[in-house]
């Protein structure tokens, strides 16, 4: 007993064996060990980037394209090696009249998640008919940092992911290693996976998408994307880079059918702040942006999500043009809906700025649905995982610099932010099932 207390608390981690800090549920079919430490990206070698034969550079373009239109098995191989081989065929294209590339995706028909509901909607089941079911739409930054344990909480938003079911889900902060930790969860086969653009990050040589410079070592260890998933049919997706963003941002849009009707999802992580400008007029800009890009996908039913960093005392208020309505504000009023809350989540006790904000929102135009209901989740630390927190005090003291370190152990949560389920139905008449 004395040799374990007089241990400091990194050692005793390290002593202490690793079932009494990982709760149960928590315990995958696979040791984490066997989990790849990155996903290749689609044709990258040790050697450098090589185009698989499906690709083809066009020069007046200064850009990739990869185009499957017989869905031959050659395209299939090719897309094997990436992270999202069950993810939607990837076409780059620019328009001649935009100023922005515009990543563009094509369904499969009738294969996957899609294939499932379209024979569902055909057999008529009541049960299974997207016109009579509740969709429940998530949001959530998962927080790529390895300080806090990583393969736990990615381990317990899967968990998190298979209680609450959702139909859509929009994920920011991806890296390909969450990538490939998350297709490694049994209920993975049942979504559609629609990357990103950002994956292109991953590339030896990478360029910020906008500022076409190349991006520091660090920056492309840190570099994350959002991604998409979704158990219902889509018909199309496209992420359009933001033309002011320094950091590589863009809009996700998914196209998605409901019983014949056309609801589309948009996501996105919009600029976040940094000194000495917190960057307030580009994550205005960018929210007004992705609000006119929504409303120009041919539906009018339209739904924006994401961690859009917004901070009301310095942004003001979230732009919201007529017909739209802010998610949290009308389901909930008078209650915060801090998704980052440095007073709550016990794994940021530690931080030294203290910040309660609704970083993370829904916002919807909804005419042919009812917004019923939002939940807040994530919010309860991982039952036995701890990190270790180092903190370092330095001062001067009769001309020496003085440190003082130490160490504290402290709770870990699925992320920094906690997550957000929506849940929308269709009106009444709006849809009715395929015959």
């Amino acid at each position: 007993m004395a040799t374990l207390l007089s241990r400091s608390p990194r050692r005793l981690l390290r002593f202490l064996k690793p079932q009494t800090l990982l709760s149960p549920i928590l315990t995958s079919s696979s040791p984490p060990h066997d989990l790849p430490e990155r996903i290749p990206p689609l044709g990258l070698g040790e050697s450098g980037w090589s185009a698989p034969p499906q690709w083809q550079w066009h020069r007046h373009r200064a850009l990739w394209t990869y185009s499957n239109p017989q869905n031959s098995g050659a395209c299939e191989a090719g897309l094997a090696a990436a992270p999202g081989a069950s993810s939607l065929s990837l076409r780059m294209r620019r328009s001649r009249a935009a100023s922005t590339d515009v990543a563009q995706v094509s369904a499969d028909k009738g294969v996957g998640a899609n294939g499932a509901h379209q024979a569902a909607a055909k057999e008529g089941d009541p049960e299974t008919s997207l016109c009579s079911k509740a969709i429940k739409i998530m949001t959530y930054n998962v927080c790529f940092g390895k300080d806090y344990e990583l393969h736990s909480r990615i381990l317990a938003l899967g968990n998190i992911i298979q209680h609450h079911s959702p139909d859509l889900i929009c994920l920011h902060e991806v890296t390909p290693e969450i990538h490939g930790f998350l297709e490694k969860s049994d209920w993975w086969p049942e979504y559609k996976c629609l990357m990103s653009r950002g994956m292109d990050y991953t590339e030896a040589g990478m360029v910020c998408s906008n500022t076409r410079k190349p991006l520091s070592k660090r920056q492309k260890q840190r570099s994350y994307f959002c991604m998409q998933m979704s158990k219902l049919p889509v018909d199309s997706f496209d992420g359009v880079p933001f033309s002011d963003s320094v950091m590589g941002r863009e809009l996700c849009m998914a196209n998605i059918n409901i019983g014949g009707v056309t609801l589309v999802l948009g996501t996105s992580h919009l600029e976040s702040p940094s000194r000495p400008r917190l960057r307030s007029n580009e994550r205005v800009a960018q929210a007004k942006e992705s609000l006119i890009l929504l409303g120009g996908r041919g539906s009018c039913n339209l739904i924006f999500c994401g961690d859009m960093n917004w901070d009301d005392k310095t942004d003001g208020p979230f732009p919201l043009p007529d017909g739209w309505v802010d998610a949290w504000a009308e389901l909930k009023p008078g209650e915060d809906g801090w998704t980052y809350d440095t007073e709550a989540n016990a794994m940021l006790s530690a931080v030294v700025h203290k910040r309660q904000l609704r970083l993370d929102r829904f916002v919807c135009k909804l005419p042919d649905f009812e917004v019923q209901g939002i939940e807040m989740v994530g919010k309860e630390p991982i039952p036995g995982v701890l990190y270790v927190k180092v903190d370092v005090a330095r001062w001067k003291s009769k001309e020496k610099i003085c440190r003082q370190r130490r160490e504290r152990m402290l709770p870990v949560l699925p992320s920094d932010h906690f997550g957000l389920v929506l849940t929308v139905t269709p009106q009444p008449g709006s849809c009715a099932p395929s015959e």
